[in-house]
């Protein structure tokens, strides 16, 4: 009965468009009763009439599809005749039948009237159209309230403010959906699960959450005052519809076109109306819509998804910081798909762009990009339970006017670096994330950094920010080798403004200044020659530093274009680091070095390494440098915490995770206090109070993460405090003004100063380039590469030296290395030579590979010193 009942209803839609709904009840209820009780003329001919001599009985089912048909074709009614009375005492048996057409029929008559939806009208009106396996009603609802602001914002609202018509439950419906308790427990519960992985990083951050909220005055407070992240929109219910709905393709549709004329209605609504501040419902819009699971698919990406992120670009900062706490609370394999969709359309439209116009000006690009900024802020970490401190320790900016802006030369970054707008209204560093809950490197589009154009992104970033967009200004979506150009693009601009404010100074002064950076030194003097100049130069103008470097040897005859200054750098550090001067201490376990507490070495030692590290990063040079991470951690204004002596201080580490995790009596079984003791330099016995009066106070469970933090704070940073001012000052003389914080995550910083020791010489061999007569067919450029492969690592790293000047790959591997071999006469006796300024090899046609070799490997082994050829 039950299926003919929805049958009838189901063909009665859509002939029921200019009758009210109480009239239309009225008039089927109407037909109803002539067909089975008649109008009372026993003399009347309508053979529609169960009064007329002819007419075949029908059934109560049968007579209520009858009464819909006619309703549809407007068949006219018999008049009543006086003497007909219609009995009132009908069973219920005998008007369900008409009871249930009338439901139904109102059901499908509102359709077009409804404004907004819940989940069960949603089931409601599909267990009508799986009856009759005709979805267009629900098609039409579909696209009418997903096409429009004011039905979105509505629809699906937590049970507590939805009305109280909308939460009746067709019983056909009951079991088709998880909506009891039960159901929908498991069902969150299955949305919620995490992998070990996902557990380990939120592990990892909460402690340290905990390690920065104690070393750096973080309240830990829950507060936010963004106020509350509960939304309107019971997210369950949309998930639960989203997943009934899109396994019809023809629903799919229904949302796809929706979302096609939704969107152009919210970026009205956003550009020029105050829509969030009236009305903070309105996120409500971008809640639903993102829990759409086919959002990635092609037809998406190519028609909606464009549109959508221009909108949803356009939303103030407090909306966007309410949608990254509220998604801070998804799943991460939740947020992964959502975060994964951006990324698929910035993919998608950067591989299917035939035109050569600037990514930069892709409207749907940038849009993306700036809504990846919502979930990178939140795999950084639990963001609205611990708000961050700015430990910069940098000096404020003085408000004097000096003569490049007198000159019309404005003070880049004068303000610091820059601080991105969303991370400020949270209050976090995203920088400053260790594991964040999606790796950042899920967040770097390679296609996009392939057609980059730097130069013109840089121009942007630097002149032009206002007007245009700069990918720089969301530096997680660029690798290591993308940024770094940018750097370089800066520090040679850099280069070329101090350049010419010197000019400007001759000519005000009327001397004659250097243009330049200029060091002599002797070689075995080295430490000392580099120490009193560099000093002067700090103390009298230390603006010189951002000057271009040129080093010279006192008796060499080398001219520095770049290799010089390498080998420059690289014997300062050996000698700074060697274990005899005891500046740094060397770990044979993890092959690092660290401050040495004790060290005798005065500050400006240490300045001087600090300024050798960030003219290596001004001017482009690699280090062999072995420091660990929390060193570049540091430099970039964090302090070091519990968790960064797993590689500084493994040992230590070890031992108070296992005070961490100890299951006993740990004041009775380990007696330790809140004092430790350290050696002096000459090998006797210190003592360092934690607390006031540590000796006396013990370590037990309630108090023994205190002891770790602060235990760690004076490894990783009160011990050491002297020393590693003196070489963070050294090190910010040179990068102060720089990009470097904004762009660089501490990792990539390292990757700055000592490229990667990953060597790829496949990869240098398909870059490399030939002149002279020498191309990659002739027969000793073969021999020479099956020699070069043939190395061990360490000859590997004396030919890169040899050759470079660095035994390090730059940012990106040594597929990123430019270097050429050129011909340098025919066989002969004499060694090959190279000019590391331009990572050039001048190789003699040598008559056999076992020449080759012996004489090649001579060369790397013995190379040291230059000289004019």
């Amino acid at each position: 009965m039950t299926m003919l009942v929805l049958w009838g209803a189901s063909f009665l839609f859509g002939g029921c468009h200019t009758k009210n709904l109480a009239a239309a009840k009225h008039l089927i209820e109407r037909y109803f009763r002539q067909l089975t009780e008649g109008c009372g003329n026993g003399a009347c001919t309508n053979e529609l009439c169960a009064s007329c001599l002819g007419f075949q009985p029908l059934d109560h089912n049968a007579a209520a599809i009858r009464a819909l048909e006619l309703y549809k074709i407007n068949t006219k009614l018999c008049d009543l005749h006086p003497s007909a009375a219609f009995p009132d005492n009908n069973s219920a048996e005998d008007t369900q039948p008409i009871k249930m057409v009338a439901h139904y029929f109102s059901l499908l008559y509102l359709c077009p009237e409804v404004h907004y939806l819940t989940e069960e009208k949603v089931y409601e009106i599909l267990s009508i159209c799986e009856g009759k396996k005709d979805y267009s009603p629900l098609i039409r609802v579909i696209g009418r309230i997903f096409s429009s602001t004011d039905g979105l914002v509505q629809s699906f609202r937590k049970d507590k403010e939805q009305h109280p018509n909308t939460k009746e439950q067709h019983p056909n419906t009951k079991e088709q959906h998880p909506n009891t308790k039960e159901q929908r427990k498991t069902h969150q519960a299955k949305d919620e699960d995490k992998d070990e992985d996902d557990k380990e990083r939120t592990t990892a951050m909460e402690q340290e959450s905990e390690a920065s909220a104690s070393m750096e005055g973080a309240t830990g407070s829950t507060e936010n005052r963004l106020g509350p992240v509960e939304v309107s929109v019971d997210i369950e219910a949309v998930r639960r519809v989203y997943n009934r709905l899109l396994s019809n393709e023809k629903m799919e549709s229904a949302f796809l076109n929706a979302l096609v004329y939704l969107t152009p209605n919210v970026e009205l609504d956003l550009t020029y109306l105050d829509v969030y501040d009236t009305n903070p419902d309105y996120l409500n819009i971008f809640i639903i819509v993102m829990e759409n699971s086919s959002l990635h698919s092609p037809e998406y990406l190519e028609m909606a998804m464009p549109l959508f992120c221009k909108c949803m670009s356009k939303l103030p900062l407090p909306a966007l910081a309410k949608l990254t706490c509220l998604w801070s609370q998804y799943s991460v394999e939740h947020i992964r798909r959502m975060m994964e969709t951006f990324q698929q359309l910035i993919t998608y439209t950067v591989i299917s762009n035939v035109s050569d116009s600037l990514v930069n000006d892709d409207e749907g690009v940038v849009a993306a990009t700036k809504c990846l900024k919502v979930w990178y802020c939140y795999g950084s970490g639990k963001l609205f339970f611990l708000k961050f401190k700015f430990n910069q320790e940098e000096e404020p900016p003085s408000s004097e006017l000096t003569l490049q802006e007198l000159l019309g030369e404005e003070r880049r970054n004068k303000n610091g670096p820059r601080v991105d707008p969303l991370e400020k209204e949270l209050g976090i560093r995203t920088l400053d994330c260790r594991r964040p809950l999606i790796p950042f490197e899920e967040f770097v589009n390679e296609p996009l950094n392939d057609v980059l154009e730097m130069d013109k992104d840089f121009t942007f970033f630097k002149v032009d920010s206002e007007s245009k967009f700069s990918f720089q200004s969301c530096p997680f979506i660029l690798n290591a080798c993308t940024k770094s150009l940018g750097l370089y693009y800066d520090n040679r601009i850099s280069m070329y403004s101090e350049r010419r404010i010197t000019a400007l100074y001759s000519l005000v002064q009327g001397q004659q200044l250097n243009p330049y950076l200029r060091l002599k030194v002797r070689r075995d003097h080295i430490i000392d020659d580099a120490l009193v100049r560099l000093e002067m130069i700090a103390i009298e103008n230390p603006a010189d530093l951002r000057k271009q470097l040129f080093v010279e040897f006192e008796g060499e005859q080398g001219v520095d274009e770049g290799g010089v200054s390498k080998e420059f750098f690289q014997l300062v550090l050996e000698e700074m680091f060697n274990p005899d001067i005891g500046m740094f201490t060397y770990d044979e376990f993890t092959k690092l070095f660290w401050f040495n507490p004790p060290s005798l070495e005065n500050e400006a030692q240490f300045t001087l390494i600090g300024i050798v590290l960030g003219l290596a990063i001004y001017n482009n040079c690699i280090l062999d440098v072995h420091f660990p991470m929390v060193v570049y951690r540091k430099l970039m204004g964090k302090k070091g915490t519990y968790l960064d002596l797993t590689d500084s201080h493994p040992v230590q580490y070890q031992s108070l995770k296992e005070l961490l995790d100890y299951e006993g009596d740990v004041e009775e079984d380990m007696m330790i206090t809140f004092q430790i003791s350290q050696t002096d330099l000459f090998g006797d016995p210190i003592t360092y109070d934690l607390k006031e009066n540590g000796d006396k106070i013990p370590v037990s469970v309630d108090n023994r993460k205190e002891f770790v933090s602060l235990y760690s704070d004076y490894i990783l940073n009160k011990s050491v405090e002297r020393q590693f001012k003196a070489f963070r000052r050294g090190f910010q003389m040179v990068t102060n003004e720089s990009p470097l914080k904004c762009l660089f995550r501490p990792e990539e910083v390292e990757l700055l100063i000592c490229g990667s020791r990953n060597l790829d010489f496949h990869a240098l061999e398909e870059t490399t380039e030939y002149d002279g007569g020498y191309n990659k067919d002739c027969h000793i450029i073969k021999d020479f590469w099956e020699t070069v492969h043939s190395f061990g690592e360490e000859d590997k790293r004396l030919f890169l030296q040899f050759t470079t000047g660095t035994d390090r790959a730059p940012v990106g591997g040594l597929g990123k290395l430019k270097m050429i071999i050129a011909k340098n006469g025919p066989d002969t006796d004499r060694l090959p030579t190279s000019h590391t300024c331009f990572n050039a090899l001048l190789l003699p046609e040598y008559d056999t590979k076992e020449k080759l070799k012996e004489r090649l490997l001579k060369a790397i082994t013995y190379a040291k010193g230059f000289g004019m050829l």
